[in-house]
């Protein structure tokens, strides 16, 4: 896999910010002829996303030496700008398998080579191997939590690591402007996802990328009308149009139910990875009530006008939630704060659309389906180490075990009553207590737009930093009344070994943001983990 130079870095930027504008004619525009994204990695399969810049034919050629990719695909056509998923089997497990794309448009007098990428195939228990994790990025917040070309140089940064794969925590895809604009069409829609894949997929061609859907990507039940032009079937069906999620089969375990004009909507699903699970959960696709923001009502960093660019005035994405300043610029670690709660601002925007936000969080929830499969994932695992992924606690508020004791997480209303077995009759627990029961290592959460490491009952909260936020800020410091505590922005690695894994927050830095205290790919705070055995 090769790795960026500082030009490349900066040409796939303004790729990138040319792709936005046009719209996506910047596909097949790259250092290769079709724009290629691989998913859903089993022990013997890969899936290859594929689009190009024009109609053409193309075929995938790999094997397991990088100048002897001696297997090939069957030739398939692309239509321009239209995904097409080629689907390899027969794979060797444990592995890494180099491959290209070989493509040729009517004008073309033979296939073009792609450049060779490679990928691995399912660990072996007791191998080595790590993988990355991403917080919000948040693209249409640029100037105020998004910089694309810092952006970039994280990415940059995961692709130099080789980690085997990437997850994604969500807020990926805000379509909340375009709801709050009335121009929330499929068009429109999809050009979100399609420029979001255009910068994932310098990580993609090679690491395999999970999405875990966010509150700010509007795929969400509550707006389901009954019509297949509503944004949350718009969202839906363009999540997987550009990327390859897991659906259930032997490898995979899925969300097995359909939403009305989008089918499975791959949005929580599990699998087993050398000594560890990996468990992805989405309380989104499951209320019939807004889970945090109401579509149509922009937060304040979404608005033109609204809170101010700077440090300590900066807060979140959700209606009720507490915030905090910190406008820390360093990559070192910053002691616990106190908090101190300031009110959310009233937004301005259209008529939001759907149900309106709701006050008693009884009401909103992953559901009992995707409990009981959460419940049976959990219980007949038996990795070593084992990782739950969700965009928050409950899919909304500020906060990691702060909020952990409330409604179905912890099973406390606000008064502190214990209104569980009441209010969740056909559960065995609340959340945190199933994972804890269940030995479950860490809970990885996005949203609050800030790293910290916490643990309560022996399972840490892992908050997850922004990706590309050049201030550099501890968004909703104040929320988090415990733990270690590091500014924006970068990425964290997890290395699983035979004897224990390593947490590591990699700090992202292009040379004009790089100090005394901040360098690119620093570790700003790091953690070991032991496995349950």
């Amino acid at each position: 896999m090769s790795e960026f130079s500082r030009r490349s870095l900066l040409k796939a930027s303004a790729l990138s910010a040319v792709f936005a504008a046009t719209g996506g004619r910047a596909f097949g525009s790259t250092l290769t002829n079709v724009n290629t994204v691989v998913g859903r990695p089993t022990n013997s399969t890969i899936a290859l996303s594929l689009i190009a810049g024009t109609s053409a034919s193309a075929y995938v050629e790999y094997g397991y030496k990088a100048t002897t990719l001696t297997m090939k695909s069957a030739v398939t056509q692309l239509s321009s700008l239209a995904p097409k998923i080629i689907e390899i089997t027969g794979l060797k497990p444990n592995t890494q398998i180099f491959y290209r794309v070989r493509s040729k448009t009517s004008a073309d007098k033979s296939y073009i080579l792609g450049e060779v990428n490679s990928f691995t195939t399912q660990r072996a228990k007791g191998a080595t191997f790590s993988f990355a994790v991403q917080g919000d990025s948040h693209p249409e917040r640029a100037g105020k939590m998004f910089n694309a070309d810092l952006y970039v140089q994280t990415l940059a940064n995961i692709t130099k690591q080789k980690p085997d794969f990437m997850i994604t925590l969500g807020d990926d895809f805000s379509i909340d402007p375009l709801i709050s604009k009335g121009q929330a069409n499929q068009g429109t829609i999809e050009k979100i996802y399609s420029t979001q894949r255009n910068w994932l997929s310098a990580v993609a061609k090679s690491i395999p990328i999970f999405l875990v859907n966010g509150n700010h990507e509007q795929a969400a039940a509550y707006l389901l009308d009954g019509t297949a032009n509503n944004p949350a079937v718009l969202a839906g069906n363009a999540r997987l149009k550009y990327f390859p999620l897991p659906d259930s089969n032997s490898f995979y375990s899925a969300d097995i139910e359909n939403v009305p004009f989008v089918g499975k909507a791959r949005d929580y699903y599990s699998w087993t990875w050398g000594d560890a699970l990996f468990v992805t959960l989405d309380p989104y696709w499951h209320s019939t009530h807004p889970v945090d923001n109401v579509a149509g009502i922009l937060v304040p960093e979404d608005q033109s006008t609204g809170v101010a660019a700077t440090p300590g005035a900066k807060g979140g994405g959700n209606g009720g939630a507490a915030k905090g300043g910190g406008g820390k610029k360093n990559g070192g670690v910053t002691p616990t704060a106190s908090p101190t709660a300031t009110p959310t601002a009233s937004p301005t925007s259209s008529a939001p659309v759907g149900n309106g936000k709701v006050t008693d969080l009884w009401s909103i929830g992953i559901g009992d389906a995707q409990y009981a499969w959460l419940k049976k994932t959990l219980e007949t695992s038996k990795a070593k180490y084992k990782f739950v992924f969700a965009h928050h606690v409950m899919g909304t508020g500020r906060g990691g075990v702060e909020v952990s004791t409330n409604y179905e997480w912890g099973g406390r209303d606000p008064k502190g009553n214990s209104t569980f077995a009441e209010k969740r009759p056909n559960w065995e627990l609340p959340i945190h207590n199933l994972m804890v029961k269940n030995g479950v290592t860490i809970f990885f959460q996005g949203h609050d737009h800030i790293f910290v490491h916490q643990e309560r009952d022996g399972l840490i909260y892992q908050s997850m930093p922004n990706p590309a936020d050049d201030t550099f800020t501890m968004f909703n410091e104040a929320a988090y009344l415990s733990g270690t505590k590091a500014p924006n922005s970068g990425h964290v690695r997890v290395t699983i070994g035979p004897s224990q894994g390593t947490v590591e927050y990699f700090l992202s830095a292009r040379p004009q943001d790089e100090s005394a205290t901040r360098k690119n790919l620093q570790v700003a705070h790091s953690y070991t983990i032991k496995p349950h055995l």
